[in-house]
């Protein structure tokens, strides 16, 4: 199993069914509309087709995450969040680079993923790590308001 060092004294390794509980939580704590434990249970059923990573601590107490799905050469990042309280640290950044780290010993060759475009320290981390921008897609995310916010989809080729 790979690990790989994150920021404050945590460590990223690939998540497992049993943490599903704990990424509902994060999720629903970044996102107006969070994924329900099932959806994350039936994802991490699965790590081959939709790889997960968690920063976490010794006791495995878990303070972000990424997750990706795969088909064929290319992946795309599925979601990434990280507690609210631990944000500004570099957890993202530790668990876009550790992903990545991954996929290039796959046969994937490119990283698609959508972000709000009203997101600019996202897109600046994504920009980092050689995301560039592919499209938009109009009212893709939803709003608390009823609203819905438009999403950038970047791409970034791995390997």
């Amino acid at each position: 199993m790979n690990f790989w060092v994150a920021p404050g004294g945590l460590h990223i390794a690939r998540a497992e069914i049993d943490d599903a509980p704990a990424l509902a939580k994060l999720h629903a704590q970044g996102f107006y509309r969070g994924w329900p434990v099932a959806d994350f249970e039936v994802y991490l059923a699965d790590p081959k087709t939709t790889p997960a990573y968690v920063a976490t601590d010794a006791k495995r107490n878990i303070s972000g995450f990424a997750m990706l799905r795969i088909a064929g050469d290319e992946a795309e990042l599925l979601t990434i969040a990280v507690d609210p309280k631990k944000r500004g640290r570099g957890l993202g950044r530790a668990l876009l680079a550790a992903a990545i780290a991954d996929l290039t010993m796959s046969p994937v060759r490119t990283l698609f993923l959508e972000v709000d475009e009203t997101n600019a320290s996202a897109i600046a981390l994504y920009r980092r790590f050689g995301f560039a921008d592919i499209g938009t897609r109009k009212g893709y995310y939803p709003k608390p308001d009823g609203s819905a916010a438009t999403a950038l989809v970047m791409a970034a080729p791995i390997g």
